[in-house]
């Protein structure tokens, strides 16, 4: 059985908006790059950028607690390393990610932002070598994995509830179309091939508050761990991969166990 990818999308900044690509070249043991490079940390976060040590989740702003979030839209170059985050259509902030005083324009535009609900002026962090995905926390290989979300399976949970899902929620960093619903699930331990690239499952990705955020209204209006679990039986949707090989993904890229 093989699918194909319909979808490959970038999160250049953790918490903030998707950025899809149109296609991306990835090396053996590395996530997709520029993935998860950035994060805001909150005024309590101690993060040492010269000495990065994976954290929660909970020490950033992430959709998880401040669905807010959901309400800009950013735009990442990689090229220039610039950013630019909009909300409702409005520039508030731009500049280089790497620039310090450009660094804290976006802290404070987000501080502006997001008000007391943060609890304090965030600070935007990075550091070389470090993604601050959510299984970061579990191993450096983790850290590197890529995310991927079956629309069939997407499309099961929709049947079940009753309402659409916006795939959008699970910011999976590729979308899957033509498997049939849940085959992902048995992928773990398994060899999976992408276009060229040779992956092989890591484990499959259980499902947090973030999903409830409906990515266009900012608003949590679907439990989607409580529904997933109570016609489902667990709280999973897509599955994590570990990149074994170089090549290129390209939208239309087979997908085959």
């Amino acid at each position: 059985m093989s699918g194909s990818i319909v979808a490959i999308n970038r999160h250049a900044v953790k918490g903030l908006s998707q950025e899809p690509l149109a296609h991306v070249t990835l090396r053996a043991g590395h996530g997709l790059p520029h993935d998860r490079r950035y994060a805001f940390a909150l005024a309590e976060t101690v993060f040492d950028e010269r000495n990065p040590v994976p954290l929660s989740k909970t020490k950033f702003l992430t959709l998880a607690r401040f669905e807010r979030l959901a309400a800009l839209t950013s735009r990442f170059d990689d090229l220039s390393g610039t950013l630019a985050l909009h909300h409702q259509g409005r520039l508030i902030a731009a500049g280089k990610l790497d620039d310090p005083t450009d660094r804290a324009s976006f802290a404070d535009a987000l501080d502006a932002f997001m008000g007391d609900e943060i609890g304090g002026r965030p600070r935007l962090v990075t550091a070389p070598g470090h993604r601050f995905t959510d299984v970061s926390v579990r191993s450096p290989e983790m850290m590197e994995a890529i995310s991927v979300v079956n629309l069939a399976s997407v499309r099961d949970l929709e049947a079940k509830i009753g309402r659409a899902v916006d795939p959008v929620r699970f910011r999976a960093n590729f979308l899957i179309e033509g498997l049939d619903p849940w085959v992902e699930r048995d992928w773990v331990d398994r060899d999976i091939s992408i276009g060229d690239v040779a992956c092989k499952g890591a484990m499959c990705i259980r499902r947090c508050p973030a999903t409830e955020v409906n990515p266009s209204t900012a608003e949590r209006d679907i439990a989607v761990p409580a529904a997933l679990k109570a016609h489902f039986g667990h709280v999973e949707m897509g599955v994590y991969l570990y990149v074994q090989s170089d090549g290129r993904i390209e939208h239309g890229s087979a997908v085959g166990f």
